[in-house]
Protein backbone atom coordinates (compact mmCIF):
# COMPACT_ATOMS: atom_id res chain seq x y z
CA UNK A 1 0.00 0.00 0.00
CA UNK A 2 2.82 2.56 1.10
CA UNK A 3 4.72 1.19 -2.48
CA UNK A 4 1.56 2.81 -4.41
CA UNK A 5 1.39 5.93 -2.64
CA UNK A 6 4.98 6.49 -3.71
CA UNK A 7 4.14 5.74 -7.54
CA UNK A 8 1.04 7.83 -7.18
CA UNK A 9 2.91 10.85 -5.39
CA UNK A 10 5.69 10.68 -7.85
CA UNK A 11 2.94 10.47 -10.76
CA UNK A 12 1.83 13.95 -9.53
CA UNK A 13 5.30 15.22 -9.11
CA UNK A 14 6.14 14.47 -12.77
CA UNK A 15 2.81 16.14 -13.77
CA UNK A 16 3.39 19.56 -11.77
CA UNK A 17 6.82 19.23 -13.17
CA UNK A 18 5.46 18.95 -17.01
CA UNK A 19 2.98 21.60 -16.23
CA UNK A 20 6.11 23.65 -15.09
CA UNK A 21 7.79 23.43 -18.55
CA UNK A 22 5.00 23.59 -20.70
CA UNK A 23 4.34 27.19 -18.66
CA UNK A 24 7.66 28.51 -19.58
CA UNK A 25 7.64 27.35 -22.89
CA UNK A 26 4.48 29.44 -23.66
CA UNK A 27 5.88 32.51 -21.35
CA UNK A 28 8.96 32.54 -24.08
CA UNK A 29 6.91 31.82 -27.00
CA UNK A 30 5.23 35.46 -25.69
CA UNK A 31 8.06 37.22 -24.74
CA UNK A 32 9.29 36.01 -28.56
CA UNK A 33 6.14 37.40 -30.42
CA UNK A 34 6.13 40.16 -28.50
CA UNK A 35 9.51 41.42 -29.67
CA UNK A 36 8.86 40.61 -33.09
CA UNK A 37 6.12 42.86 -32.79
CA UNK A 38 7.62 46.01 -31.59
CA UNK A 39 10.61 45.52 -34.41
CA UNK A 40 8.15 45.37 -36.95
CA UNK A 41 6.46 48.64 -35.68
CA UNK A 42 9.81 50.23 -35.34
CA UNK A 43 10.99 49.25 -38.79
CA UNK A 44 7.34 50.85 -40.37
CA UNK A 45 7.94 54.03 -38.47
CA UNK A 46 11.58 54.27 -40.17
CA UNK A 47 10.46 53.63 -43.13
CA UNK A 48 7.49 55.55 -43.37
CA UNK A 49 9.89 58.72 -42.08
CA UNK A 50 12.44 57.82 -44.64
CA UNK A 51 9.55 58.04 -47.40
CA UNK A 52 8.60 61.95 -46.09
CA UNK A 53 12.01 63.12 -46.46
CA UNK A 54 12.51 62.25 -50.04
CA UNK A 55 9.56 63.52 -51.14
CA UNK A 56 10.18 66.66 -49.17
CA UNK A 57 14.13 66.14 -50.97
CA UNK A 58 12.60 65.73 -54.17
CA UNK A 59 10.27 68.73 -53.97
CA UNK A 60 13.33 70.98 -53.01
CA UNK A 61 14.99 69.55 -56.08
CA UNK A 62 12.15 70.36 -58.63
CA UNK A 63 12.17 74.39 -57.13
CA UNK A 64 16.14 74.43 -57.91
CA UNK A 65 15.55 72.89 -60.67
CA UNK A 66 13.06 75.24 -61.96
CA UNK A 67 15.04 78.17 -60.58
CA UNK A 68 18.26 77.01 -62.69
CA UNK A 69 16.06 76.73 -65.95
CA UNK A 70 14.99 80.66 -65.33
CA UNK A 71 18.56 81.82 -64.81
CA UNK A 72 19.59 79.45 -67.68
CA UNK A 73 17.45 81.88 -69.86
CA UNK A 74 18.13 85.09 -68.38
CA UNK A 75 21.58 84.76 -68.96
CA UNK A 76 21.60 83.25 -72.12
CA UNK A 77 19.42 86.66 -72.88
CA UNK A 78 22.09 88.70 -71.86
CA UNK A 79 24.73 87.01 -73.68
CA UNK A 80 26.58 85.39 -70.85
CA UNK A 81 28.00 81.76 -70.49
CA UNK A 82 25.33 78.87 -69.46
CA UNK A 83 27.79 76.07 -69.96
CA UNK A 84 28.31 75.35 -66.01
CA UNK A 85 24.74 75.57 -65.82
CA UNK A 86 23.55 73.17 -68.34
CA UNK A 87 26.05 70.90 -66.60
CA UNK A 88 24.89 71.51 -62.86
CA UNK A 89 21.16 70.74 -64.39
CA UNK A 90 22.08 67.45 -66.18
CA UNK A 91 23.75 66.88 -62.29
CA UNK A 92 20.77 67.49 -60.47
CA UNK A 93 18.31 65.50 -62.96
CA UNK A 94 20.35 62.68 -62.34
CA UNK A 95 20.17 63.37 -58.43
CA UNK A 96 16.51 63.07 -59.05
CA UNK A 97 16.66 59.96 -60.48
CA UNK A 98 18.58 58.24 -58.13
CA UNK A 99 15.74 59.37 -55.37
CA UNK A 100 13.32 56.08 -56.52
CA UNK A 101 16.33 54.27 -54.77
CA UNK A 102 15.06 54.41 -51.16
CA UNK A 103 17.33 52.45 -49.41
CA UNK A 104 20.50 54.48 -50.42
CA UNK A 105 18.72 57.98 -49.50
CA UNK A 106 20.89 59.88 -47.02
CA UNK A 107 19.25 62.64 -45.64
CA UNK A 108 22.61 64.48 -44.87
CA UNK A 109 24.18 64.08 -48.49
CA UNK A 110 21.31 65.06 -49.92
CA UNK A 111 21.23 67.99 -47.75
CA UNK A 112 24.88 69.38 -48.80
CA UNK A 113 23.87 68.62 -52.59
CA UNK A 114 20.47 71.10 -51.82
CA UNK A 115 23.27 73.89 -50.09
CA UNK A 116 25.48 73.40 -52.74
CA UNK A 117 22.96 74.32 -55.54
CA UNK A 118 21.63 76.91 -53.72
CA UNK A 119 24.99 78.08 -53.06
CA UNK A 120 25.95 78.43 -57.16
CA UNK A 121 21.68 79.81 -57.35
CA UNK A 122 23.51 82.85 -55.69
CA UNK A 123 26.38 83.56 -57.56
CA UNK A 124 24.55 83.42 -60.60
CA UNK A 125 22.03 85.93 -59.16
CA UNK A 126 25.51 88.29 -58.97
CA UNK A 127 27.16 87.48 -61.81
CA UNK A 128 23.56 88.34 -63.83
CA UNK A 129 23.71 91.51 -61.98
CA UNK A 130 27.16 92.25 -63.07
CA UNK A 131 25.84 91.41 -66.72
CA UNK A 132 23.22 93.87 -66.57
CA UNK A 133 25.16 96.66 -64.90
CA UNK A 134 27.75 95.89 -67.70
CA UNK A 135 24.89 95.95 -70.47
CA UNK A 136 23.41 99.39 -69.06
CA UNK A 137 27.27 101.31 -69.55
CA UNK A 138 26.86 99.67 -73.10
CA UNK A 139 23.82 101.08 -73.49
CA UNK A 140 24.56 104.76 -72.20
CA UNK A 141 27.63 104.52 -74.31
CA UNK A 142 24.77 104.47 -77.12
CA UNK A 143 23.10 107.01 -76.35
CA UNK A 144 26.00 109.25 -75.99
CA UNK A 145 26.69 108.53 -79.81
CA UNK A 146 22.84 108.94 -80.49
CA UNK A 147 23.25 112.65 -79.19
CA UNK A 148 26.21 113.43 -81.87
CA UNK A 149 23.69 112.46 -84.83
CA UNK A 150 22.27 115.47 -87.37
CA UNK A 151 18.90 116.89 -86.32
CA UNK A 152 17.25 114.65 -88.87
CA UNK A 153 18.60 112.09 -86.29
CA UNK A 154 17.09 114.09 -83.95
CA UNK A 155 13.51 114.59 -85.71
CA UNK A 156 13.41 111.04 -86.08
CA UNK A 157 13.63 110.57 -82.21
CA UNK A 158 10.94 112.95 -81.53
CA UNK A 159 8.66 111.16 -83.85
CA UNK A 160 10.24 107.51 -82.00
CA UNK A 161 9.09 109.17 -78.63
CA UNK A 162 5.62 109.59 -79.74
CA UNK A 163 5.71 106.33 -81.44
CA UNK A 164 6.45 105.03 -77.51
CA UNK A 165 4.05 107.35 -75.88
CA UNK A 166 1.40 105.77 -77.92
CA UNK A 167 2.81 102.57 -77.53
CA UNK A 168 3.13 102.88 -73.83
CA UNK A 169 -0.69 103.71 -73.89
CA UNK A 170 -1.78 101.15 -75.98
CA UNK A 171 0.04 98.87 -72.69
CA UNK A 172 -1.61 100.41 -69.96
CA UNK A 173 -4.49 100.15 -71.39
CA UNK A 174 -4.09 96.64 -72.14
CA UNK A 175 -2.82 95.89 -68.65
CA UNK A 176 -5.82 97.78 -67.52
CA UNK A 177 -8.12 95.18 -69.20
CA UNK A 178 -6.22 92.30 -68.52
CA UNK A 179 -6.52 93.34 -65.11
CA UNK A 180 -10.67 93.37 -65.18
CA UNK A 181 -10.97 90.29 -67.08
CA UNK A 182 -9.04 88.33 -64.21
CA UNK A 183 -11.37 86.33 -62.36
CA UNK A 184 -12.10 85.95 -58.59
CA UNK A 185 -12.16 82.86 -56.52
CA UNK A 186 -15.33 83.49 -54.33
CA UNK A 187 -16.57 81.97 -51.03
CA UNK A 188 -13.72 79.90 -50.66
CA UNK A 189 -14.08 76.69 -48.23
CA UNK A 190 -11.56 74.23 -47.10
CA UNK A 191 -13.20 70.36 -46.48
CA UNK A 192 -11.10 67.07 -45.32
CA UNK A 193 -11.94 64.25 -46.77
CA UNK A 194 -11.43 60.82 -44.83
CA UNK A 195 -10.61 57.55 -46.38
CA UNK A 196 -13.93 56.46 -46.13
CA UNK A 197 -15.28 59.28 -48.01
CA UNK A 198 -16.78 61.97 -45.13
CA UNK A 199 -16.62 64.75 -45.93
CA UNK A 200 -15.68 67.71 -43.51
CA UNK A 201 -15.53 71.48 -43.75
CA UNK A 202 -14.12 74.00 -41.28
CA UNK A 203 -10.62 75.41 -39.95
CA UNK A 204 -9.03 73.06 -38.15
CA UNK A 205 -8.55 69.22 -38.91
CA UNK A 206 -7.17 66.13 -37.04
CA UNK A 207 -4.48 64.67 -39.77
CA UNK A 208 -5.94 61.17 -39.24
CA UNK A 209 -8.86 62.34 -40.61
CA UNK A 210 -7.52 63.62 -43.89
CA UNK A 211 -6.77 61.52 -46.85
CA UNK A 212 -7.37 64.67 -49.11
CA UNK A 213 -8.39 67.98 -49.20
CA UNK A 214 -10.90 69.56 -51.22
CA UNK A 215 -11.25 73.35 -51.79
CA UNK A 216 -14.48 75.03 -52.97
CA UNK A 217 -15.03 78.11 -54.63
CA UNK A 218 -17.19 79.75 -56.63
CA UNK A 219 -16.20 82.06 -59.82
CA UNK A 220 -17.65 85.52 -59.32
CA UNK A 221 -18.92 86.93 -62.76
CA UNK A 222 -17.02 89.04 -64.81
CA UNK A 223 -18.42 90.57 -67.98
CA UNK A 224 -14.96 91.47 -69.19
CA UNK A 225 -13.46 87.53 -68.69
CA UNK A 226 -13.46 85.51 -71.98
CA UNK A 227 -16.18 83.15 -71.99
CA UNK A 228 -13.66 79.90 -72.36
CA UNK A 229 -11.57 77.00 -70.76
CA UNK A 230 -9.23 78.28 -67.81
CA UNK A 231 -6.35 76.67 -65.94
CA UNK A 232 -7.08 76.79 -62.10
CA UNK A 233 -3.87 76.28 -60.17
CA UNK A 234 -3.89 74.80 -56.30
CA UNK A 235 -1.04 75.62 -53.92
CA UNK A 236 -1.12 74.41 -50.66
CA UNK A 237 1.94 75.23 -48.58
CA UNK A 238 2.83 73.49 -45.31
CA UNK A 239 3.72 75.15 -41.71
CA UNK A 240 7.17 75.59 -42.95
CA UNK A 241 6.59 77.26 -46.17
CA UNK A 242 7.40 74.33 -48.43
CA UNK A 243 4.33 73.58 -51.61
CA UNK A 244 2.67 70.15 -51.04
CA UNK A 245 3.40 68.46 -54.10
CA UNK A 246 3.95 65.06 -55.95
CA UNK A 247 4.10 65.05 -59.48
CA UNK A 248 3.28 61.33 -59.69
CA UNK A 249 0.03 62.18 -59.04
CA UNK A 250 -0.51 65.71 -61.27
CA UNK A 251 1.54 68.76 -59.39
CA UNK A 252 3.42 70.30 -61.24
CA UNK A 253 4.60 74.03 -62.36
CA UNK A 254 3.86 77.34 -63.64
CA UNK A 255 4.77 80.77 -64.10
CA UNK A 256 3.91 83.95 -62.21
CA UNK A 257 4.82 87.01 -62.66
CA UNK A 258 7.72 85.50 -64.88
CA UNK A 259 8.57 82.76 -61.82
CA UNK A 260 8.53 79.35 -62.68
CA UNK A 261 6.24 78.26 -59.02
CA UNK A 262 5.27 74.49 -58.51
CA UNK A 263 1.45 73.96 -57.47
CA UNK A 264 -0.53 71.23 -55.56
CA UNK A 265 -3.01 70.27 -57.74
CA UNK A 266 -4.47 71.88 -61.19
CA UNK A 267 -8.32 71.67 -62.41
CA UNK A 268 -9.49 73.36 -65.77
CA UNK A 269 -12.87 74.57 -66.04
CA UNK A 270 -14.83 76.25 -68.93
CA UNK A 271 -15.36 79.44 -67.56
CA UNK A 272 -19.66 80.49 -68.30
CA UNK A 273 -19.87 84.00 -65.87
CA UNK A 274 -22.58 82.19 -63.81
CA UNK A 275 -21.31 82.23 -60.78
CA UNK A 276 -20.01 78.47 -60.60
CA UNK A 277 -18.63 76.49 -58.37
CA UNK A 278 -15.24 74.65 -59.06
CA UNK A 279 -13.90 71.77 -56.34
CA UNK A 280 -9.72 71.02 -56.74
CA UNK A 281 -8.70 68.00 -54.77
CA UNK A 282 -5.19 67.21 -53.20
CA UNK A 283 -4.32 63.69 -51.77
CA UNK A 284 -1.71 63.53 -49.82
CA UNK A 285 -0.55 60.09 -50.98
CA UNK A 286 -0.50 58.48 -47.83
CA UNK A 287 1.90 61.03 -46.07
CA UNK A 288 0.83 62.10 -42.75
CA UNK A 289 0.21 65.98 -42.58
CA UNK A 290 2.29 67.86 -40.00
CA UNK A 291 0.58 69.99 -37.36
CA UNK A 292 0.31 73.36 -38.08
CA UNK A 293 -0.92 76.22 -40.07
CA UNK A 294 -1.21 75.63 -43.91
CA UNK A 295 -1.90 78.37 -46.52
CA UNK A 296 -4.20 77.95 -49.69
CA UNK A 297 -3.20 80.06 -52.77
CA UNK A 298 -5.37 79.83 -55.99
CA UNK A 299 -3.99 81.35 -59.29
CA UNK A 300 -5.48 81.73 -62.89
CA UNK A 301 -4.30 83.28 -66.27
CA UNK A 302 -0.97 85.04 -64.83
CA UNK A 303 -3.08 86.26 -61.11
CA UNK A 304 -3.93 85.18 -57.55
CA UNK A 305 -7.45 84.58 -57.19
CA UNK A 306 -7.95 83.61 -54.25
CA UNK A 307 -6.88 82.34 -50.73
CA UNK A 308 -7.42 80.67 -47.28
CA UNK A 309 -5.39 78.51 -44.64
CA UNK A 310 -6.42 76.11 -42.35
CA UNK A 311 -5.14 73.95 -39.37
CA UNK A 312 -3.69 70.64 -38.71
CA UNK A 313 -3.90 69.33 -34.89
Amino acid sequence: MDYNQEQKQDRKTLLWAALAVLLLLNLVLVYFIYHEKQENNLKDNIISAKTEEVLFTKTKLDSISAQLDIKIAEIQQLGGSVDSLVALKAQLERDKQDLKNVNNFATADYNKKIKSYEAVLNQKDSEIAQLKQELGLVTSKNEELNQQVSGLESERTRLSDSVNSYSSMNRELSEKVSIASALRAEDLTIHAVSSKGKDREGEKFKAKRIDKLRVNFKLGENAVAKQNEKDIYLRILDPEGAVLSDMATGSGSFVFNGKEMIYSSKQTVNFTNTGQAVDIFYGRGGIAMKEGKYAIEVYSEGFKIGNGDFTVK
